[in-house]
């Protein structure tokens, strides 16, 4: 299934591409997650928790950065693997475009799951699928307005 969206970020494209490979910032901005260790060069190694509809479920995973471009464009692909034999797969392509106020991200998220959770209704799977990605995007969004506001304006002149 396929998500797409946008936000307006108000910071400069160099203050998001920082943000994006930070650790710390993208644990804060996944949903559930509780842990997030690596580098966006190497991949990073995740655990998160979930409720999707009525299943309850822990997963590890593995977050890689793909077709970066800085300052540009990156994909995000996800995977993850939790109880009863569940596995979701994930990727969300990011395009950065100054604008006046700061920085428009686009994304498309395409995601893909397997096991217990792929006996689900659809209609369940496409409204958790687009809360998690919308909820992702717009904490990312608030993580680096709040990093740009303390550490001073830097908007792209437009």
């Amino acid at each position: 299934m396929d998500i797409t969206g946008s936000v307006v970020v108000a910071a400069s494209p160099a203050r998001i591409w920082a943000a994006l490979n930070d650790p710390t910032v993208l644990c804060a901005c996944i949903p559930g997650c509780s842990s997030l260790t690596g580098t966006a060069a190497m991949g990073f190694e995740a655990e998160a928790e979930q409720k999707i509809g009525p299943i309850h479920a822990r997963f590890n995973g593995r977050l890689l950065l793909r077709d970066a471009i800085p300052e540009q464009s990156w994909t995000i692909i996800g995977e993850g693997v939790g109880a009863h034999a569940s596995a979701a797969r994930g990727a969300a392509h990011v395009r950065l475009e100054p604008v006046a106020e700061g920085t428009r991200l686009d994304y498309r998220v395409e995601t893909d799951v397997g096991g217990r959770l792929a006996k689900l209704g659809g209609w369940i799977l496409r409204g958790f699928a687009r809360r998690l990605a919308d909820s992702f995007f717009h904490r990312f969004k608030a993580a680096v307005e709040a990093r740009a506001e303390a550490g001073g304006a830097d908007r792209p002149s437009a």
